[in-house]
């Protein structure tokens, strides 16, 4: 088979239009982060909450998880009696979180974030302490999945200025130049 009948057997509209007749539905737009849905509930997580690792204990082992989901599936191991919870979409009402800093934007339910590990990777990176540090270039990072994704790419690309300085893009370089 040539190409040109191949390219022949594909209709085409010239005019490059969707077809009118066919409706096209609305796109739905995401919510931008800090504009909740107003019909949410409004939860306010201590910062003891927020920081806490392994909330859930196994009372054989004592091995902590950060989910109920995640030690309900580890007490199979023990032969335990376990349940997973299904989300049900009717009744629940929509959960939004706001950050325990009375001085932060995301203070106000106005501008409260849509999901549990959002709020904690933001009190983290915003008002927690930076416990890992790039060996290359000695940044300090609150979260770890931050600090994994700037080391993979950190002194990888490098711009020298005049002066001997290594700069991490050619607009830094700019910037500092008088």
């Amino acid at each position: 088979m040539s190409r040109e009948s191949i390219t022949n057997t594909f209709p085409t509209n010239p005019s490059h239009q969707p077809n009118p007749s066919i409706p096209i539905p609305p796109k739905k737009k995401r919510s931008l982060p800090g504009t909740p849905d107003p019909e949410a509930e409004v939860i306010s997580l201590s910062p003891k909450t927020l920081m806490a690792t392994n909330r859930f204990l196994c009372e054989i082992c004592g091995k902590g998880f950060q989910r109920d989901q995640n030690l309900q599936l580890h007490r199979r191991g023990h032969n335990l009696p376990w349940k997973l919870r299904q989300r049900s979409s009717k009744g629940t009402k929509k959960r939004v979180y706001v950050c325990p800093e009375r001085t932060c934007v995301h203070h106000n339910p106005l501008r409260a974030l849509g999901d549990l590990t959002g709020i904690k990777k933001h009190f983290f990176r915003k008002h927690g302490e930076k416990k890992w540090k790039c060996e290359r270039c000695s940044k300090m990072y609150a979260v770890k999945s931050d600090w994994k994704a700037h080391s993979k790419t950190c002194g990888i690309r490098e711009y020298r200025c005049h002066c001997g300085t290594l700069f991490a893009s050619k607009s830094k370089i700019k910037i500092t130049q008088h």
